[in-house]
């Protein structure tokens, strides 16, 4: 027996770029997204050299206290350049005053905003927004938390697919309406070591509707039904927020 098997050739073929729709309904596309990493680190007796030096390294995030650590924190940067994370942010926490920290690598976390494909304003969707959530300062609570969808999601029906997240995604949008809590949306394959597929941000001008939304994601069935794993959990309140030069309202 021959097996006939076509192996793809490199060409214009795969497109990696974001996708949304006009008001016409025509495909558009932006190939730009923003990269976000959490990093959190205990031994902290002192929060305020950490703060001069970030505001020094002119980094774009957010510094949370740990509402569990007592001593910890989490340092949360964006940058729609990779490299970000790898240079100034990489060189900042490895110079005192964070060298003296502790890291908690178990919480560490780093994910890519996406489109779902119906998105009117691309731009808006993958830097503008999520950008505003983290450093808004009306909003310094954050729960922040990895999850991996389970196999037999992957296999349903695209309808059935959809069906199952536009439960999710309207639960969220109805507590965002009511200002109690707004999310942050991020893909994270391929980017983490214990291969989670998203990366969710909770965020709000209170702790008790961000766990409340939590609370109330369990019983849709992506939750109940379609998740393998779900955080950890890092629970926090911003101290110190920064857009960074690059980006204006």
């Amino acid at each position: 027996m021959t097996l006939n098997i076509t192996i793809p050739q490199p060409d214009d073929t795969i497109d990696v770029s974001e996708k949304g729709q006009d008001q016409a309904g025509e495909t558009i596309s932006l190939d730009r997204r923003l990269f976000v990493q959490l990093l959190v680190f205990t031994g902290c007796h002192d929060m305020a050299p950490l703060v001069s030096a970030l505001e020094t390294a002119a980094i774009q995030g957010a510094l949370y206290l740990d509402v569990n650590d007592p001593y910890g924190l989490g340092l949360l940067a964006f940058s729609a350049e990779p490299d970000y994370f790898v240079t100034t942010v990489r060189d900042l926490v490895n110079r005192e005053p964070f060298l003296s920290l502790t890291p908690r690598p178990e919480f560490t976390m780093l994910g890519r905003t996406y489109a779902i494909g119906y998105e009117h304003d691309l731009e808006q969707t993958l830097i503008t927004r999520p950008i505003n959530r983290i450093t808004n300062p009306e909003w310094p609570w954050v729960i922040w938390y990895p999850l991996r969808r389970s196999g037999a999601f992957e296999q349903l029906p695209a309808d059935e697919q959809r069906t199952v997240l536009m439960e999710h995604g309207g639960i969220g949008r109805a507590y965002g309406r009511v200002d109690y809590g707004h999310d942050v949306r991020l893909a994270c394959h391929g980017l983490g070591k214990t291969d989670n597929d998203f990366i969710t941000g909770l965020v709000g001008k209170e702790l008790y509707p961000l766990s409340h939304i939590v609370q109330r994601m369990r019983k849709t069935r992506q939750t109940s039904l379609y998740l393998e794993r779900l955080g950890p959990f890092f629970v926090g309140k911003a101290i110190w927020q920064s857009r960074g030069a690059d980006h204006s309202r």
